[in-house]
């Protein structure tokens, strides 16, 4: 499964100091020009910004999620176990249309799994110690077939496209909320001022935490689609007992950055349920008994 959570951090920290660079530059006067505020220039530069952000973020996504769970790509398996990974990703990824995705193990006890990457054919498909040896075969099959389905959905792509246009919107909404409180709050008319950085910056951060609601709604989605997609690979049997295991399975081990975004997801109540990256495990299961 994509790392959405390493994703979204990633893509708020390269937006900030994307915006910190163009400010540095000076390329912020084009649309204060007489701070007055240009708002075509203003969507121009947001675009620019927005989705470059987005998409510098998915271009460091194999390498971050390499360094951040400390996993181990195999190039020659080692032991029968690694030899049965490398060979059920590969008939799952011919099965599925996709390049082979490089193969990794990361140290942790629990059960889980990610997939990232730029693209179908250049994707990263990892999975836990602890799911080796919690998890009977078919149970892992489905798993890796899980993960196959989010690389052949091309749902990185699909994200690093609507975090652009959410990214946007929050370049843009910013800058307009410095502007107004830079002019209305401390009566600056010469200039962007103290009050218009501070304030673009705070605004950025706060609007793009809560931008991230619209791209966990999309993750949810792409979960039954995964799942459906293993179905299809596997069977709807190997994955609804792999999805039964889960729910048994201790709490997920992943750095905190990453814990809810792996096969098994994570769970909140009430308004935090806007930020939840998968469905509660019974609505999965739910979804495919009744597909």
């Amino acid at each position: 499964m994509k790392r959405i959570a390493l994703f979204l951090l990633t893509n708020i920290g390269v937006l900030i100091v994307l915006s910190i660079s163009m400010r540095l530059l000076g390329l912020e006067s084009y649309f204060t020009a007489n701070y007055g505020l240009d708002l075509g220039n203003l969507l121009a530069f947001a675009a620019i910004i927005g989705f470059a952000g987005s998409f510098i973020s998915l271009a460091m996504s194999k390498w971050s999620a390499k360094f951040m769970t400390g996993a181990r790509v195999i190039t020659q398996p080692a032991n029968a176990t690694e030899a049965w990974l490398l060979e059920t990703v590969r008939r799952q990824a011919e099965q599925a249309g996709i390049g082979m995705p490089e193969v990794a193990i990361y140290p942790a006890p629990d059960i889980n799994a990610f997939a990232t990457g730029m693209s179908r054919n250049n994707a990263l498909v990892a999975v836990s110690a602890g799911l080796l040896s919690g998890m009977r075969r078919d149970e892992a099959e489905a798993v890796l077939a899980h993960e196959i389905s989010h690389v052949a959905n091309g749902d990185m792509v699909t994200m690093a496209l609507i975090q652009g246009v959410v990214n946007t919107f929050v370049v843009f909404l910013s800058r307009v909320i410095g502007w107004v409180v830079d002019r209305l709050v401390f009566k600056n008319e010469e200039g962007p001022g103290i009050g218009y950085w501070v304030t673009t910056i705070v605004a950025e951060i706060f609007l793009a935490f809560l931008a991230s609601a619209v791209v966990m709604w999309f993750s949810r989605q792409r979960e039954f689609r995964a799942d459906a997609g293993s179905a299809h690979l596997v069977g709807r049997e190997k994955m609804i007992a792999a999805l039964q295991r889960l729910q048994s399975a201790h709490e997920s081990h992943l750095p905190d950055q990453l814990a809810a975004f792996g096969i098994a997801g994570g769970g909140a109540q009430g308004w935090r349920r806007l930020f939840l990256s998968h469905p509660p495990l019974q609505e999965r299961i739910a979804a495919l008994r009744n597909g």
